[in-house]
């Protein structure tokens, strides 16, 4: 195998990383909520059902930014029914998961799981404007974020929250593009509603940090003609516009799927030059960010037929993929991803956190366990702080049917306050070990602290209920940095963290 090679230099950044670029995803969907983050008379849950097991495995994680309550569920989600005494909450269908919600864990409960979780955890909450519209979207940010004295924020400290829940960051809707989501609308429909919801909650609060709808992938029939059309309405009222993926290996195209960052890359880039086309039209100097808040590997071709099946069940096990080490090297990739655009994409959320497509699963009344796709992402959110390094590699390459020749080596590098230097990478073969070579210039003297690696001979290893530690990232050997020059082998098909101090 031909040595890859790239160069490490501090004077060629891409920008600084957003710590809210290690966000995940809260959604009333399956078991997420329900014997996922929340489970009253579990052995390890609190006073307020959240369970310790997980709540210890979500501050491992890392996880920043929390977006809730969906996804397609906030589409028809009605924000009073999650308020106020238990007792007292409606039962309601749930059309976009053909599930019955009992709003048990409602609005209330989140804000004191992210506490929970600790300084570091922010709520990003979804807005309906699907089904509602301005009036109610006022009336939520009024019982949220309003300190008292009024109807609505007394009407929160009667409920027993004195204290405002302080959400700045705000969804205006979720994929309104998509025929599946209830309330779907045109561009120039839902562009009118946004900037009129925009609008109006800039009034109460001219702080607030909006993300209006981009398309719900790059393969949609409008995709680019939406978030232009979007646009031309918001772009002086949103800070951020959104993008969706997912990715799975689709008729056994293994090649392609390992190659999923390549699409990921293309999209953040196509949507960055959609927005700045805009920008320039409207003659503005402002740049809007990348909310690219779903994201994940997920198996997406079995959800239709498992949903269809149901009849209105109570948190039903939907959506609960066993991920692969493959499946962690294609999500490390996807981190990759999103860091070497880290000056545009300032937020995203991995889909979802406990149980639905999730790094963390369970087990109601038992354990608690890691995915193997926990690991990429618990390292990149320790390790991924500071000013993402500008990385041009040069390697060798292997063909997919989707992308063309793709390279088998994908990195980037970050460099934290203190100067340590943190290099991800990816090797898509599967079979072959890729020897790699990093120069390091105006980098001053450095060590190799530590070099992790998760790869396994097995690329179908999982961990499981029975075997939770199958799967765990191990130290390399002959990882070694003289005279400037750093040499590592990465193993077949393995995600690898290299700490340079």
């Amino acid at each position: 195998m031909r040595t890859a090679r790239f160069t490490l230099d501090p004077a060629f950044t891409v920008g600084e990383v957003d710590p809210r670029l290690f966000g995940s995803f809260v959604e009333h969907l399956g078991r997420c909520v329900y014997t996922g983050v929340f489970e009253p008379g579990h052995p390890t849950a609190d006073a307020d059902g959240i369970r310790g097991d997980v709540l210890a495995l979500v501050r491992e994680l890392g996880v920043t930014a929390v977006r809730y309550p969906g996804g397609n569920f906030v589409s028809g989600y009605r924000w009073e029914d999650s308020v106020g005494p238990v007792e007292d909450r409606p039962r309601r269908l749930d059309l976009a998961w053909r599930s019955t919600e009992t709003n048990r864990f409602g609005l209330s409960e989140f804000i004191s799981f992210l506490r929970k979780i600790g300084p570091q955890a922010e709520p990003m909450m979804a807005l309906n404007l699907g089904t509602r519209g301005v009036a109610e979207a006022l009336q939520l940010q009024e019982y949220a974020n309003h300190p008292g004295g009024t109807a609505l924020s007394d009407l929160r400290a009667v409920h027993g929250d004195k204290d405002p829940f302080g959400i700045r960051l705000w969804c205006l809707g979720n994929e309104m593009d998509g025929p599946w989501q209830t309330g779907h609308k045109t561009a120039e429909e839902y562009g009118r509603l946004a900037a009129e919801t925009a609008r109006a909650m800039r009034q109460m609060d001219p702080g607030v940090q909006l993300v209006a709808c981009g398309s719900s992938g790059r393969s949609m029939p409008t995709f680019a003609a939406w978030e232009a059309a979007v646009l031309q309405e918001t772009y002086d009222l949103v800070d951020h516009i959104s993008l969706h993926a997912y990715y799975e290996p689709l008729d056994g195209d293994v090649d392609s799927f390992l190659a999923s960052a390549v699409d990921m890359e293309t999209f953040i880039e196509d949507v960055v030059a959609t927005c700045d086309h805009v920008g320039a039209r409207l003659k503005s100097p402002k740049k809007i960010s990348l909310s690219f808040d779903e994201w994940n590997v997920w198996y997406m071709s079995r959800t239709e037929e498992q949903v269809s099946a149901l009849d209105w069940p109570e948190a039903p096990r939907l959506l609960e993929d066993s991920y692969s080490v493959m499946d962690a090297v294609v999500l490390g990739s996807l981190l990759i991803a999103l860091l070497r655009h880290a000056d545009r994409v300032t937020v995203a959320c991995l889909a979802q956190l406990v149980n639905v497509i999730a790094p963390i699963m369970t087990e109601p009344g038992g354990p608690a366990w890691r995915q193997t796709t926990f690991h990429p992402f618990a390292q990149a959110s320790r390790y991924g702080r500071g000013e993402v390094l500008d990385v041009r590699v040069d390697s060798p390459t292997y063909g997919t049917q989707k992308y063309g020749e793709a390279d088998l080596l994908h990195a980037t590098a970050v460099r934290a306050e203190d100067g340590t230097v943190t290099v991800f990478a990816v090797n898509r073969s599967r079979t072959e070990p890729l020897p790699l070579e990093v120069a390091l210039n105006g980098l001053g003297p450095a060590s190799v602290v530590e070099h992790s690696v998760l790869a396994d001979a097995d690329p179908d290893a999982r961990n499981t209920l029975a075997e939770p530690d199958r799967v765990t990232p191990h130290a390399a050997e002959g990882t070694a940095l003289e005279g400037g020059r750093l040499t590592a082998v990465l193993e077949p098909l393995s995600w690898n963290v290299i700490r340079l101090a």
